[in-house]
C-alpha cells in the first residue's frame, strides 16, 4: 500500500503555489494601502490646518513668529513666548527625565535581581497609563502649593518629566537588551568591571535607539496639553531664563483660549499648531540624521 506521502499530486502543487503567490499579493497591497492611508492622512491634516492658518499669517505675516504681543481684542497674534514656552519647559523636563530614565533602564537591564525587575517594569508601565490630568492636578497641589514653586516653567517642567519617565524608560530598556551577550562577554573576559561595560559595549551599541527613546520623549513633552496648562502659569508674552517665572506653551495657549475665539484668533491659535507641528518634523529629521550618523560611527563606516 502506497503512503499519502509517495502520491504525486502535480495539480494540488500548482494550485498551493498558486494560493500562496494570491496571498503574498493580497499582503503586499494591503500593507501598502495602509502605508498609502497614514500618509493620506498625514497630507489631509497638514493642508486643513495650513489652510485655516493663512488668515493670520496674511494679517500678521512673519511678526506672527517674531513679535512677542498677543491681544486678541487687538487683533496682535505674537508666537514667540509660546514658542520659547514649550521648548524650555520640555528642555527642562529632557534634563530631568533623560538621565533617570537611562538609570533606571540600565538597573533594571544589568543590576535588578529578577524579582525586582518584574515589579519595576509592571510599575513604569502603569505609571504611562496614568491619565495627563492627574499628573496636572499633582503638580498644582504638590509642586506649586506644597513646594511653593508656584505655576511657572519649572513645575511645568517637572510634571512633564515625570509623563515622559516611563516612555524614555520602557524603550531605553527595550533598546539595552538587544545588545549581544557577547560583546558584554567580551568585555568582562579582558577584566571591564560593569560600569566599563556599559560604557564600552551598551551604550555604543545602544545609541542610536537611546537618542530615538529622548525623541520620542520630546515629543510628547512638546505635544503636551492639559498638564501644561493646568501649572505653567499662563502668563503671556513672557520670555525669560528664569524657570520660577510663569509662561505659557503652544498647547496650553490653544486649550485655553479656544473655546471663546473668533475667526482670526482661531487661526492664529490654528497656525501655533502648524508651527509645533513643523517643530517636531525638525526635530525628528534632526534625530534620524544623529542616529544613522551614531550607527555608522558603530559599525566603524
Amino acid at each position: 500500500m502506497a503512503r499519502l506521502g509517495d502520491i504525486q499530486v502535480p495539480g494540488a502543487t500548482l494550485n498551493l503555489r498558486g494560493h500562496r503567490s494570491y496571498a503574498d499579493r493580497t499582503f503586499r497591497w494591503t500593507t501598502a494601502c495602509a502605508a498609502a492611508l497614514v500618509l493620506l492622512i498625514l497630507g489631509l491634516i497638514t493642508i486643513t490646518m495650513t489652510s485655516r492658518a493663512l488668515p493670520v499669517f496674511g494679517t500678521m505675516g512673519i511678526r506672527f513668529l517674531t513679535t512677542s504681543r498677543w491681544s486678541p481684542g487687538e487683533k496682535l497674534f505674537g508666537a514667540l513666548p509660546f514658542i520659547w514656552g514649550t521648548l524650555f519647559t520640555a528642555l527642562i523636563a529632557l534634563v530631568i527625565a533623560v538621565p533617570l530614565s537611562l538609570g533606571v533602564a540600565l538597573f533594571i537591564t544589568q543590576m535588578a535581581p529578577l524579582r525586582l525587575k518584574r515589579p519595576l517594569v509592571y510599575l513604569i508601565d502603569l505609571l504611562a497609563s496614568v491619565p495627563s490630568v492627574v499628573f496636572g492636578l499633582w503638580g498644582i497641589l504638590v509642586l506649586a502649593d506644597g513646594l511653593g514653586l508656584g505655576r511657572s516653567f519649572l513645575t511645568a517642567g517637572i510634571v512633564l518629566a515625570v509623563m515622559i519617565i516611563p516612555i524614555v524608560t520602557s524603550v531605553s530598556r527595550e533598546v539595552i537588551e538587544t545588545t549581544p551577550p557577547s560583546e558584554k562577554e567580551a568585555a568582562w573576559a579582558v577584566g571591564s568591571t560593569r560600569w566599563e561595560t556599559i560604557k564600552v559595549a551598551i551604550l555604543p551599541h545602544s545609541a542610536g535607539g537611546l537618542m530615538g527613546a529622548v525623541i520620542l520623549g520630546l515629543g510628547r513633552a512638546m505635544g503636551e496639553t492639559i498638564a501644561a496648562a493646568l501649572v505653567i502659569g499662563s502668563a503671556l508674552g513672557q520670555i525669560t531664563l528664569w524657570p520660577l517665572a510663569a509662561g505659557s506653551s503652544m498647547p496650553a495657549v490653544i486649550a485655553n483660549e479656544w473655546g471663546e475665539a473668533d475667526d482670526l484668533h482661531k487661526s492664529a491659535l490654528i497656525a501655533l499648531a502648524v508651527v509645533l507641528f513643523v517643530i517636531t518634523v525638525v526635530v525628528n529629521l534632526l534625530a534620524t540624521a544623529i542616529v544613522r550618523r551614531s550607527v555608522k560611527r558603530s559599525q566603524g563606516l
